[in-house]
């Protein structure tokens, strides 16, 4: 169990001196509960006898004067009769002799010097009136119990403030290596799984900490004073206790082992019933489109009843855990107890030959063994109950430190190459890649001997059904995945021997789904380039159009978005996010479905822009649809399918020499063809290559069942946000790179 935990100690380790004052409070618990057990004793001595606590020292003084004596004049009479004693045997014999009388003596001065101390310094200060005194010794129980609360107040006040910092260091690590890992092993993971290693998982790691910091070093201390305290009494009766000690042991091993395994189950069930109601919110318009409530209500009522399945195995593990407990510490303070009561009763000091006590025992002194012996029981029945969240927290901190060792697909050179600003070309060479999961051993290659070389400042449309492979090849530039086989070459340089900060610092991204951040407008620009002024991240935004409706917001660039831009139109964001990469002033750019899901008046805006910024840039346009003013920014378009580059060249000489393209091309003229007559809508030269999309996942290729039904926004309809806003006059203004 400790292994795992184990590895938080380092997190730890930096607030050690206020942990250890945390430890000094805790020892100040248990002496505190050791004192307040003892006190049964002069309780009992109060109420019973009817001698005042004075009188009652001396007679015990007096006592153990007369006991150190008789010890003293056994070992004399017995060094004289090993002088006579002619047998080794009988040497031996008076040898063990003097040594268990030596050792009562022994015992004898140091009872001896505490009843003294007492005399001193405690009970002088006693009244001779026997309700007075009990009055004075439950004062001092008050006064004891009160600092006792105060010590572990502080106790849990530090041990708080230690777990917490330690936690935070842990989730920042873990959000710093999350991070630093590749793109296709975050994508496997999925968001909600990542989530609840950051929620769930870290709050049951929290509270096993706190814990192991309070509780698991508080009580054992108790026990630890209670049992010194039985020992002094009699330490035979409380070894003959602790018999019971290793069948303990072996029952919570086995708790431990089940319980283990059963919160690591438990743990995993959580974290896909976070993956359901994440989904479902993240889609609740197709939900509520399809009229799907029930089918998620159902989908969540599996995974909460099995997550309820697991946590009753917990639950159960755990309720059988506390009166286990309490059995054994029963079965223990009986060995003790027992033949304690009979050595009082009987007034001996022996039970069937074996000697059990030094001298006959009294009820006092029986009253403050069974109280020790029941101060020991307390704290393990406490810790017994802790027990199976401690196992919870060990499953929780594997969970957590598994993820923490994982370490990128995606590894940086240590001797990275300097990459100047792209000038000369990007080679695709022999690119082989497969997304490998754990599931498949041998996974389908997603792309094919690909060989493709783009020359500096072309503008390459990638076209292709559904699963060609298109986003998967672009995304090997910036190296969100690295190939397989082969190499992505910039300006001759091999892109896995420069730093990833380099190479990404020259790439802007604009995707179809536009991630914006809950922030404000201007902080969601200024992210792809923190260091630039308000004047350049004004210009980027003008040049991407954002402001013809920042006019229209109350608070202008310090308007905030919302989760994932909610409070912003489609066009709206994704003239945000191009403005993003504008300001990046990258020298490659890739876009991908960049205006696919977004109306005709924001893809007229976004396509002048990116006719102007598009000058001087490598561009890769990976799209379904060429209409004509995508067609007049492509230099080049490549065709993927089934993962290979099928033909790369223009528009005309495509539908000359490439099939697939020309029938794409037929079947989408057909297509415009009937929304023309349909709709009374036109757009000039719209080319759809997203038609077979289905048809590519069942290896029929993108051709066959004819076109894919499409809408388009009638011509009329723009941003809720600019209806009646004029076209914008005049060109562009070129960034100066």
């Amino acid at each position: 169990m400790l292994t795992s935990i184990a590895r938080t100690f380092p997190f730890i380790w930096p607030y050690r001196r206020r942990l250890m004052v945390s430890v000094f409070f805790a020892l100040a618990v248990g002496l505190l509960w050791g004192t307040n057990l003892s006190i049964s004793y002069p309780v009992f001595e109060v109420l019973l006898g009817d001698q005042n606590m004075d009188q009652h020292a001396l007679e015990e003084i007096a006592k153990l004067e007369a006991d150190k004596e008789k010890h003293r004049q056994d070992i004399a009479e017995l060094h004289e009769e090993m002088e006579l004693a002619g047998s080794s045997r009988a040497q031996s014999r008076i040898e063990s002799e003097i040594k268990v009388n030596t050792d009562e003596l022994s015992e004898t001065e140091t009872q001896l010097a505490w009843q003294r101390w007492l005399l001193a310094h405690v009970y002088k200060h006693l009244s001779e009136d026997r309700f007075s005194a009990f009055a004075a010794i439950m004062g001092v129980l008050l006064v004891a119990t009160v600092l006792k609360g105060i010590c572990v107040f502080i106790q849990e006040y530090l041990v708080g403030g230690v777990v917490q910092l330690s936690i935070m260091s842990i989730r920042k690590r873990l959000f710093r290596n999350t991070l630093a890992l590749d793109y296709q092993s975050l994508s496997a993971e999925g968001t909600s799984e990542l989530t609840s290693r950051f929620t769930y998982d870290m709050d049951v790691l929290t509270n096993g900490l706190y814990l192991l910091g309070g509780k698991v070093i508080r009580e054992p201390i108790k026990a630890v004073v209670c049992l010194s305290g039985a020992l002094w009494i009699n330490w035979r009766l409380t070894v003959l206790s602790f018999i019971i000690a290793p069948l303990a042991g072996i029952v919570f091993y086995r708790f431990g082992r089940t319980l283990k395994k059963a919160s690591h189950r438990s743990i995993e069930s959580m974290a896909r019933m976070y993956k359901v109601i994440g989904e479902t919110f993240d889609s609740l318009k197709v939900v509520m489109a399809f009229n799907g409530q029930r089918a998620q209500r159902r989908r969540f009522h599996h995974e909460n009843k099995t997550f309820f399945e697991k946590s009753m195995k917990l639950v159960k593990i755990d309720a059988l855990t506390s009166p286990t407990t309490e059995f054994l510490g029963l079965v223990a303070v009986s060995l003790g107890l027992f033949p304690a009561v009979y050595l009082v009763l009987s007034g001996n000091e022996s039970i069937w030959g074996i000697r059990l006590a030094n001298g006959p025992m009294t009820l006092p002194e029986l009253a403050l063994l069974y109280s020790f012996l029941v101060g020991i029981s307390d704290p393990a029945r406490k810790l017994s109950s802790i027990y199976a969240k401690l196992k919870r927290a060990s499953a929780a901190a594997d969970r957590i430190f598994t993820f923490m060792d994982r370490r990128s697909a995606v590894v940086e050179t240590r001797q990275p190459k300097q990459l100047p600003r792209h000038s000369v070309s990007i080679e695709f060479n022999d690119l082989n890649f497969a997304y490998h999961s754990k599931a498949e051993h041998t996974p389908p290659l997603a792309l094919r001997e690909i060989n493709m070389s783009v020359m500096a400042g072309e503008t390459i449309a990638v076209v292709g059904s559904n699963g060609s492979g298109k986003s998967t090849l672009i995304n090997l530039l910036p190296r969100f995945f690295d190939p397989d086989h082969g190499s992505v070459m910039v300006d001759g340089i091999d892109i896995r021997d420069v730093r990833l900060a380099d190479l990404r610092a020259q790439i802007g991204v604009v995707t179809q789904e536009t991630l914006l951040f809950d922030e404000t407008i201007e902080s969601n620009i200024r992210y792809g380039c923190p260091g630039a002024t308000d004047a350049e991240v004004e210009q980027a935004a003008r040049q991407a159009h954002v402001m013809e409706f920042l006019a229209k917001l109350p608070a202008g660039m310090q308007t905030r978005v919302g989760e994932k831009g909610c409070r912003l139109s489609g066009g709206q964001r994704q003239r945000i996010a191009l403005a993003r990469a504008i300001l990046r002033n990258p020298s490659i750019l890739i876009l991908d479905e960049a205006t696919s899901a977004i109306d005709s008046h924001s893809e007229l805006l976004i396509h002048e822009t990116l006719e102007e910024f598009t000058t001087g840039r490598t561009t890769f346009i990976i799209t379904h649809s060429l209409g004509q003013s995508m067609l007049n920014l492509v230099s080049r378009i490549a065709v993927m399918d089934h993962g290979q580059l099928t033909a790369m060249g223009t528009h005309e000489e495509l539908l000359q020499e490439c099939d697939l393209y020309r029938k794409l091309h037929h079947v989408q003229s057909q297509q415009r063809t009937a929304l023309q007559v349909v709709g009374g809508y036109s757009e000039e030269n719209v080319i759809s290559l997203d038609n077979g999309a289905a048809d590519e996942e069942d290896g029929r290729g993108p051709v066959g069942t004819g076109p894919r039904r499409t809408t388009r926004t009638p011509p009329l309809s723009q941003d809720s946000a600019h209806v009646g806003d004029h076209p914008l006059k005049g060109p562009l203004r070129k960034k100066a790179h």
